[in-house]
């Protein structure tokens, strides 16, 4: 009987078999490199070179994300008052306008940055208010482009960025529960402010833009919030809004949060309601928050009762728009 031959691979099967070996090195590989959050580190900012000369020289390549963002709260911070000099402001407007140099609205801001930025913008409350309130903010809408610098007025120099700009870091910001609770902390007290300081005389304009000013700040804010938990699942929602509450009832007031006697009573007199709501629906009394405060301040200044229906529907639709712009 002759003798078969020895089987050898062939040509075809060893190809076949290196064919497969690559696929599989490929697919590693394409999984090393995709897989992975490949966001440039601390969102580019101790790269950028604007950032760089307005925070100084603690701000270079490489430099931790941490460092970076406490040396932009050092940086832009005011002094006791709340006064802010020309660079104070442009450091914060060259940050906001570098994060935002792409799509603002797909902003996602490194972790280490969110609670960081978030004070340095409540540290400029009052121009963070009139931005998201949006009504006779001429001024700010002038100042607003990339390449404006900081405006005076009133002995302190002002933050002024384009509204989009604005919008996605500060929803970018909201990622992080704290820093949402930072930011409605300092919007709450803003909107206290400014309706104790109408005059006791005011009417017409006077008297309602105030209160629909305010509504809409935090109808932006009541929106962010709902853009930031869409799409979490209902467990991860309920322990964002859980973690904003607890921040809003028992934070503490930040060391620039002396208060005229009346807005610090209109302050006190809506946590004090959140307070005695419902457990479960505290997260949306939040978003009555501005007729609410409204409502209060109305009845403080003895307004008649058309009056106070009138500026009352004002400030709703005010905020219900606010609130529509950005809802998901």
């Amino acid at each position: 009987m002759p003798q078969m031959p020895p089987r050898r691979t062939t040509p075809a099967r060893a190809f076949i078999v290196l064919g497969l070996c690559l696929a599989l090195l490929g697919g590693v590989g394409a999984w090393l490199l995709l897989g992975r959050d490949t966001a440039e580190p601390c969102n580019g900012l101790a790269g950028d070179e604007r950032v760089q000369k307005a925070v100084g020289a603690a701000v270079h390549p490489g430099t931790s994300c941490a460092v970076v963002a406490q040396a932009i709260v050092k940086a832009s911070a005011g002094d006791a008052t709340g006064r802010h000099t020309q660079a104070q402001a442009q450091t914060l407007k060259d940050v906001l306008v570098s994060l935002g140099s792409a799509d603002p609205a797909k902003l996602t801001l490194d972790p280490a940055l969110r609670v960081p930025l978030a004070t340095a913008l409540a540290d400029y409350a009052p121009d963070l208010h009139a931005m998201l309130g949006g009504i006779g903010i001429t001024d700010f809408l002038a100042k607003a482009a990339p390449q404006a610098p900081p405006w005076q007025s009133d002995g302190t120099h002002h933050l002024t960025v384009l509204p989009d700009t604005l919008r996605g870091a500060v929803r970018a910001v909201a990622q992080d529960p704290g820093a949402y609770a930072l930011l409605r902390i300092a919007e709450i007290r803003t909107t206290a402010q400014r309706l104790a300081a109408v005059p006791a005389d005011a009417t017409g304009y006077a008297l309602t833009v105030p209160p629909a000013e305010s509504a809409r700040a935090l109808g932006i804010l009541d929106g962010i919030a709902d853009a930031v938990t869409h799409g979490k699942d209902e467990e991860q929602a309920r322990v964002w809004r859980g973690a904003v509450l607890d921040r809003l009832l028992n934070g503490q007031d930040s060391p620039k949060s002396d208060q005229d006697p009346r807005a610090a009573q209109l302050s006190a007199v809506w946590l004090q309601n959140l307070k005695n709501a419902p457990e479960g629906e505290r997260f949306d009394r939040l978003r009555t928050q501005g007729v609410d405060m409204t409502r209060t301040w109305a009845q403080d200044r003895k307004m008649d009762e058309q009056t106070q229906q009138g500026v009352l529907a004002k400030a709703e639709r005010s905020a219900l728009s606010a609130y529509r712009e950005i809802k998901p």
